[in-house]
């Protein structure tokens, strides 16, 4: 406690979290910790020996019950909104969200009547994109999310309830307007996003490059084809797309660099100052994204530490960012991209001296560059590997090399993709810019896509669960020592956590070839039948049916869950009502 107190404090507050997800302690089991957590702070103003000595414990558990109460309070409550399937709704948008093949996607506030509530609109692409500046109204088909048949499926229903929405809403006719008057601050900034997002698509380049600038800046991916986001998931270079703390980093080093240029040298700490200023307004234009307002607490609260002339400390800004940013919203812990940010922190604090130690003396700032940029990455990666695993399933070995060759240029096109933002923002079209970008995208785009097509060195449908999540995070931890100091008692624990991985992992691969199953889905309006026999499967599915979709959101899943070797795919006529496999009959009835 004494030398990371923050940071253990922190840990016992996201338990507490945990803890209240997973058992919903009731109400009054609630109240009872918080007479016990308003006693504790009561003592802890008591000057007595015993309770100094014992004031670390009583902390500890306070801010343990302090995770569990706030998690009970930010819990959703359905407000007890009473919808009809088929309504004229009145609403307006918060968010634009990932395009389907069909329909646009928007975060909605609903308003009918009393009773105002959040849900997903889709509207189809045949409609004009919809803007912060107006009502709507249209007639809708609301429904709730259906919650998953199986284990093994994604939980959209909870994810959505997480962001406390409980309903779908599908229009299909003609959507009447009205101006709105009483826009928020954050919703000028957002409709002002939106506006510099319209002049992109207007620029002079290529439909990909336009949608990589979107992304890379503007937080932007709602339209960017799938061909694009498959080739960056499978060279591992996703986190490259997606704006996180290395775009943060980047841009405040810009705009750091600009004026210290321009103001005295006096000014240093106000060069400091107005630079987070700028990022702070940034964030605050790009529509708060969790990973973006993750990365600017946590260079803020490390830049204040220089400002107070206290030495930075990375795991303490670490923890005060959870903190904060838990405190407001409790589920952001349940976020993949919450966990994986904060992990690739601790990966970087925890590997990336260590592995740096075995690069070649950086003598100049080039060297510093490179080097640092790859340990930096392979540190990130490492630590989250656990995580990837076990929420993606899959991996690409390519992902290593891709990065070498990729990352150690992202500063450069970051700053270039701001300047060319900023450029469009401000309705200074040089056509000049717009061609060399346009064709350094491309080479780019192009790059990826050859690494993406690696496949043999791509992996998909890798079994993982919780045991062997922390089994893997446990190697992790004794790597450090090991690379610090290759000794052989080093490697011999190293190797000791290896195989107690790979003996959870056969206990696990064995259980799971024992059992036998036979299970009937529903995907869309299709049927679907499947029988497992040891590590091998078999899916039946009709033969009208999107084989592609099925396998995306119905197959691999089920692989990764029931650890399935070998499968195959069978088709039926639409009018078949039952087959026949391995001599028995199953009906689909």
């Amino acid at each position: 406690m004494n030398q990371q107190p923050i940071l253990i404090l922190a840990i016992l507050f996201i338990l507490g979290i945990f803890i209240q997800d997973f058992f919903s302690l009731d109400e009054n089991f609630v109240y009872f910790i918080i007479i016990i957590c308003a006693f504790i702070l009561a003592i802890t103003f008591l000057k007595n020996y015993y309770l100094h000595k014992a004031k670390p414990y009583f902390l500890g558990f306070m801010f343990f019950g302090i995770g569990i109460i706030l998690h009970f309070f930010n819990a959703f409550a359905s407000g007890n909104v009473s919808v009809s399937k088929n309504e004229t709704i009145v609403f307006k948008i918060a968010k634009k969200l990932n395009s389907s093949d069909k329909n646009r996607k928007y975060e909605g506030v609903i308003q009918g009547g009393k009773q105002t509530f959040n849900a997903v609109i889709y509207i189809p692409k045949s409609e004009k994109e919809l803007d912060f500046l107006h009502y709507y109204q249209a007639k809708a088909y609301i429904s709730k999310p259906k919650p998953p048949q199986y284990d093994f499926q994604f939980d959209y229903s909870e994810y959505l309830l997480r962001k406390n929405i409980e309903y779908q809403c599908y229009i299909s006719d003609e959507i009447a307007e009205a101006e709105r008057k009483d826009l928020s601050f954050t919703e000028k900034f957002s409709q002002k996003r939106l506006e510099v997002l319209q002049r992109i698509d207007e620029a002079g380049m290529s439909s990909k490059s336009k949608e990589f600038l979107k992304g890379i800046i503007l937080a932007d991916r709602t339209e960017m084809d799938a061909q694009t986001v498959q080739d960056f998931n499978r060279s591992g270079l996703v986190h490259f797309l997606a704006i996180s703390g290395t775009h943060i980093v980047v841009i405040f080093g810009l705009f750091y660099f600009l004026l210290i240029k321009i103001l005295p040298l006096s000014f240093r700490k106000h060069a400091v100052v107005f630079s987070l200023i700028f990022i702070w307004l940034f964030i605050i234009f790009i529509g708060f994204g969790s990973s973006v307002l993750r990365s600017g607490l946590m260079l803020s609260i490390y830049f204040i530490y220089v400002l107070l002339q206290r030495k930075p400390d990375l795991l303490h800004s670490l923890s005060l960012s959870a903190f904060i940013i838990l405190i407001f919203d409790t589920q952001q812990l349940f976020d993949v991209g919450f966990q994986l940010s904060f992990c690739a922190v601790l990966g970087i604090y925890w590997l990336n001296q260590p592995i740096l130690n075995y690069f070649p003396i950086q003598d100049n700032w080039l060297k510093k560059l490179i080097f640092n940029t790859v340990s930096i990455s392979v540190s990130a990666q490492l630590a989250t590997l656990p995580l990837v695993l076990y929420y993606f399933h899959q991996f690409s070995f390519i992902s290593i090399i891709a990065n070498f060759f990729i990352v150690p240029f992202s500063e450069a096109i970051i700053v270039f993709s701001f300047l060319m933002t900023i450029f469009i923002a401000l309705n200074l079209d040089f056509n000049l810019m717009n061609v060399a970008y346009d064709f350094i995208i491309k080479i780019l785009l192009t790059i990826i896509h050859w690494f993406a097509d690696f496949s043999h060195l791509f992996i998909e449908n890798i079994p993982m669960n919780l045991i062997e999540v922390f089994a893997l995070f446990l190697i992790i931890y004794f790597l450090r020592f090991f690379i610090l100091k290759p000794k052989l008692k080093n490697l011999t624990i190293v190797l000791m956590t290896v195989f107690i991985f790979y003996v959870l992992r056969t206990g696990c691969n064995f259980y799971e070839s024992r059992r036998d199953e036979i299970l009937f889905h529903d995907f869309s309006k299709a049927r679907m039948i499947s029988v497992k026999k040891g590590s091998k499967a078999c899916f039946w599915i009709e033969e009208a049916s999107d084989k592609r979709k099925i396998i995306q959101f119905v197959i691999n899943p089920y692989c990764s869950a029931r650890r399935i070797r070998n499968y195959q795919i069978k088709t039926y006529p639409k009018e078949v009502t039952k087959v026949v496999y391995n001599g028995k009959i199953y009906n689909f009835n």
